[in-house]
């Protein structure tokens, strides 16, 4: 397996590259997808994850979403300490990864699941519109930022030959 030193004495795999993006989607996607849950659901009462039939259903439909979360948010920590074990993390990378998992999870929530599958809308009022352009903008922010930051280490190993590394 190719080698690259990125620190003295420190060396880093390829294949554990794509893993860092990887273990940050993961954390990022149930990252997110917690937040909506606690904040939308919960705390704001604004929605359940499906709305089109009673309120026990939508309150199950929540829990199982709250398990879907938590499962991807402690798979996620759970690549990242094993990148850490294997002294393979490049947090630029899994920065960018968290943040395209976020965004990209914000990005289908808000246009497959509101308003393609209509599984429920962000806030049931009438002017809805408002509502859904921050939160698809959020996503797309997300998107763009996460894009930014895998875009650099790029950059950055190319200009060094090497993968700068964000470790101390």
């Amino acid at each position: 397996m190719a080698k690259q030193t990125i620190k003295p004495g420190l060396q880093i795999r390829y294949p554990y590259l794509d893993r860092n993006v990887g273990a940050g989607c993961l954390f990022g996607l149930g990252l997110v997808a917690f937040i909506d849950e606690a904040v939308f659901h919960q705390l704001l009462h604004w929605h359940h994850f499906y709305d089109k039939s009673t309120t026990g259903i939508g309150l199950v439909s929540d829990g199982l979403f709250h398990a879907f979360s938590w499962f991807a948010t402690i798979g996620g920590l759970f690549m990242f300490a094993d990148l850490l074990r294997r002294k393979a993390l490049q947090l630029q990378r899994w920065w960018g990864g968290s943040l395209l998992g976020s965004g990209t999870f914000q990005l289908y929530d808000g246009t497959i699941q509101h308003k393609i599958m209509r599984i429920h809308q962000i806030r049931y009022v009438e002017n809805v519109i408002v509502y859904d352009l921050i939160w698809n903008f959020t996503a797309i922010s997300m998107i763009l930022a996460g894009s930014m930051f895998l875009i650099r280490s790029k950059r950055d190993q190319g200009k060094h030959g090497r993968i700068s590394s964000n470790e101390s």
